[in-house]
């Protein structure tokens, strides 16, 4: 991170110290303030009718956030998607496919049977997905209206899952889920820039199911207008290599070695894996969504100095080769589990299940 990253991150989140950085704070707040309202005027305007929004013939539901980045949306999105196929759904998720290459051109990722196409072209989170689930259909455009009437019509998708939907008013829903880390739900409460909110608090209305992330049983609390739902992010027991090997976790513990992530927070990856007991001697972060390019792969060359081992995300380790580095570089897969996933389950497949098509939550049924 930068010192320029760092410096922001620190007045957004403990805010300022001195007079100067109260300037710079409420400027910044100034212009929070004229974004939250712009965003707003736009959501108002679809809700009017000044323009038009789609609405699917299929379960169409959204998972996003009202922060900026960090809540663990992808392995959620992932365990969403399980729990439709194992109802038997033919299941699609849409994405805007963040980071890829060529973001104005729809592609299929997957029609259901893994992955199509490289990740620079798919998108980091796309291109998982769809090697995590090979029957899941997987589309990324960036006008996600076509890229669900694709899924509909083409592939005979029964669900539809958008994936960082929650701003998104061009695609109408059944559900909109909405994450929320535990211990920050919003943050400081101020809009970009002057903290991480996408939108202002109020936004929270549209929202019909609310899962609280990285629930430890000290969340702070935060009052929502839906169901809640607590879950936390685990690393798997089980680590593999650029090449395909699988091995355990815990064999890694002896040895020293190195970190790196392109994370929205790459240091809540780096503590997680150290309490899984690794001898970490350095990590390096990088912005998300990052391309691994010569400069990239020179900075983990020296990171690798004097070590044994690399280690790293899946949505990085995809982007990766193993001839990129002369030691072993290891991807930890992350998860997601459920307090309360008997419930999820249920409710999920009711929405699926309904013969008449209609939703099990009806106060939020096709309406932002």
């Amino acid at each position: 991170m930068t010192p320029l990253m760092e410096y922001y991150r620190r007045l957004s989140q403990a805010g300022p110290a001195t007079a100067l950085e109260k300037g710079v704070f409420l400027a910044l707040c100034g212009c929070g303030l004229v974004y939250g309202t712009l965003g707003w005027l736009r959501e108002r305007g679809y809700r009017w009718g000044l323009w038009p929004s789609y609405r699917p013939s299929v379960p169409t539901i959204s998972v996003g956030n009202i922060v900026a980045g960090g809540t663990g949306k992808t392995p959620v999105v992932d365990h969403i998607a399980r729990i439709f196929t194992a109802c038997g759904k033919k299941t699609a998720v849409v994405s805007r496919g963040y980071g890829r290459e060529g973001i104005k051109t729809d592609r299929v990722v997957s029609c259901g049977d893994g992955p199509l196409i490289p990740p620079e072209l798919a998108g980091d989170e796309p291109f998982l997905l769809a090697r995590r689930n090979p029957r899941l259909l997987v589309l990324v455009a960036r006008r996600r209206r076509r890229a669900v009437e694709k899924a509909v019509r083409e592939f005979g998708a029964e669900v539809v899952i958008l994936d960082d939907g929650f701003q998104h008013f061009a695609v109408r829903r059944h559900l909109d889920i909405v994450l929320l880390d535990g211990l920050r739900p919003l943050g400081n409460g101020r809009v970009l820039p002057a903290g991480p909110l996408r939108e202002f608090p109020s936004a929270l209305k549209r929202g019909d199911l609310f899962f609280f992330t990285r629930s430890d049983g000290l969340n702070v609390p935060c009052p929502v207008p839906g169901r809640v739902f607590h879950c936390r992010h685990v690393l798997q027991r089980e680590v593999q290599s650029l090449d395909g090997r699988h091995l355990p976790l815990a064999d890694l513990i002896p040895l020293k070695g190195g970190a790196f992530a392109g994370l929205a927070d790459s240091e809540r990856f780096f503590r997680n894996l150290l309490g899984t007991g690794l001898r970490l001697e350095r990590s390096l972060s990088f912005p998300d969504h990052v391309r691994y390019g010569s400069c990239e792969i020179d900075a983990l060359r020296k990171l690798a100095e004097g070590i044994d081992y690399l280690v790293t995300t899946e949505k990085d380790a995809v982007k990766l080769r193993p001839s990129d580095f002369s030691l072993p570089c290891y991807q930890v897969p992350l998860g997601v589990e459920f307090l309360e996933n008997m419930e999820l389950e249920k409710l999920l497949a009711q929405l699926v299940t309904q013969e008449d098509g209609t939703c099990p939550l009806p106060r939020n049924c096709w309406i932002f």
